[in-house]
């Protein structure tokens, strides 16, 4: 299995048209972080989780040239914002491009991308095969993924696990049952906003106790705000087995 980071942000955390903070100043390009977003190939199963604003800029910049499924944590625009540009696969691979989500994230969808939907549509718009999914395990062209439900705030989203791989952003609680899910998983990821208390996201320390106590050989920070200070900085705080991740960062699991 490997994974590529495509995007390692937050809308809080994008590059802001005048803002003079040493993050937005920085050289290092691993403070140049687009939304928030995972690739994930396993044999010859290529699946993205998330397709925000900067999705088009993402594939291109990693290089993906062939896309099975796109799977969502939830519904959120930053998180959704960049479906619309499946469709050069739609016209390369010729077929409908499978997407999973939850039943709220789907109609959420529906709702954003009418005309994708639409019983008249135009020609060469996305062509999409919603698929709804729950917090059971389902399969993709073999693949078993286990979502793992979390809250962001009061709103349920979903992790997913994919072998000994798990990601989760958007969270800041995880409950005891969906812990037992991720437990002996060799690579987390885990999203990780600021230092500052935040409603709906795990601050630094908050994510480094959750990382803790799950035990994963290797974690790694995503959904990072650029208020949370300057990665060279910020990774030297972090305790061994922990660090953040960046765009176009790539793991490898065996």
């Amino acid at each position: 299995m490997k994974v590529t980071f495509l995007g390692t942000g937050t809308s809080q955390g994008v590059p802001v048209i005048g803002c003079t903070c040493e993050v937005c100043r920085s050289l290092d390009f691993r403070d140049k972080r687009f939304r928030s977003s995972v690739h994930v190939q396993v044999g010859k199963l290529s699946l993205v989780i998330d397709t925000g604003p900067d999705f088009r800029s993402q594939i291109l910049r990693a290089g993906i040239t062939d896309l099975d499924a796109v799977i969502f944590t939830h519904e959120h625009k930053d998180h959704t914002a960049g479906l619309d540009d499946i469709r050069p696969f739609n016209f390369k691979q010729q077929k409908d491009m499978p997407v999973f989500g939850k039943h709220q994230v789907l109609e959420q969808i529906k709702r954003e991308f009418a005309y994708v939907f639409s019983g008249k549509r135009y020609p060469g718009v996305p062509q999409v095969e919603a698929i709804e999914i729950d917090e059971n395990p389902f399969t993709i062209e073999g693949i078993t993924i286990t979502p793992i439900p979390v809250l962001h705030y009061k709103l349920p989203i979903l992790g997913f696990r994919i072998g000994d791989f798990t990601y989760i952003t958007d969270a800041n609680y995880i409950p005891e049952e969906s812990l037992k899910l991720i437990e002996g998983t060799e690579i987390l990821v885990l999203n990780a906003l600021q230092k500052e208390s935040h409603i709906s996201h795990f601050t630094l320390k908050e994510a480094v106790e959750m990382a803790r106590k799950i035990g994963a050989k290797e974690t790694y920070f995503t959904h990072i705000s650029h208020k949370l200070g300057l990665h060279q900085a910020v990774d030297l705080e972090l305790p061994e087995g922990i660090a953040l991740a960046y765009d176009g960062l790539q793991l490898t699991l065996d």
